[in-house]
């Protein structure tokens, strides 16, 4: 459980990202995003394509700058931060999973998993093996270590990109349609995995989604239109998710299902 005593790891404040178009027109893709994560949190957003998800993950991974408003990491506001620090700051504290895995072809799982402590502490660099390979047990992963991606199924692959995003212990988790590429079965496992394992070592969970069922997993889940964040319990929000079934109703079919 979240420490509510605790400074907060993420606290985004009137959050804006605006591009320049062609001919002079600026598009604003987010408008004013007001979000706070605690350590141990599992926080989804959802929204349909368009809706600047995207954008949002790649601001909060340290990956793009905002135009406007504060985002602060552990108490730091980042964009006080040259490049270098803030590459910095990624490496070591935040970890990403994708929905098409992004793993190395020609390297085996092993491999795949040890990559980020190249870049890591001079312990993390020469514990790499063991590291990457205890990770890859808690995954369940162990006798397929030495597996490349090809012959590993959909959900293994999966499960080897959950443990490279998470052996170096960062402490923000972003999951980006982590689901998206898996049947709904596989899928469920993944979530529970990143969820059980978030929890366990503290870290904030994020998760970027379209669908509502995964969404409905997390502890707190948020709507993306039109550039602003929407608690599902808030009236804005459940008015923008009229054309669609609802987080809340979403959540309340996982938690029945369960329960059977």
């Amino acid at each position: 459980m979240p420490d509510d005593s605790a400074l907060p790891l993420l606290h985004l404040q009137g959050l804006t990202r605006s591009v320049r178009l062609p001919g002079g027109r600026t598009l604003d893709i987010l408008r004013g995003v007001d979000l706070t994560v605690r350590g141990g949190e599992h926080v989804s957003v959802v929204g349909r394509s368009g809706s600047g998800k995207t954008t949002l993950l790649n601001l909060l991974g340290l990956i793009d700058r905002q135009s406007t408003g504060v985002l602060a990491f552990d108490g730091v506001e980042v964009a006080r931060l040259s490049d270098r620090r803030r590459a910095r700051l990624r490496g070591a504290s935040i970890g990403f999973v994708f929905q098409q895995f992004n793993l190395l072809d020609g390297r085996t799982a092993l491999e795949n998993v040890m990559m980020p402590m190249l870049y890591g502490t001079a312990r993390q660099f020469w514990r790499r093996e063991r590291t990457a390979l205890e990770m890859l047990d808690r995954v369940g992963l162990a006798d397929r270590a030495h597996q490349k991606p090809n012959r590993l199924s959909g959900g293994e692959q999966q499960r080897v990109a959950v443990a490279r995003a998470l052996v170096r212990r960062p402490r923000l988790i972003l999951a980006d349609e982590p689901t998206g590429a898996l049947d709904v079965t596989t899928g469920e496992a993944v979530m529970g995995l990143l969820d059980e394992i978030a929890r366990d070592s503290g870290a904030a969970l994020v998760t970027i989604t379209h669908d509502l069922q995964v969404a409905a997993m997390s502890g707190r889940s948020f709507l993306l239109d039109d550039g602003v964040l929407h608690d599902v319990a808030s009236d804005s929000a459940r008015d923008a998710l009229a054309g669609t079934a609802g987080i809340r109703t979403a959540r309340g079919a996982v938690a029945e299902a369960s329960a059977s």
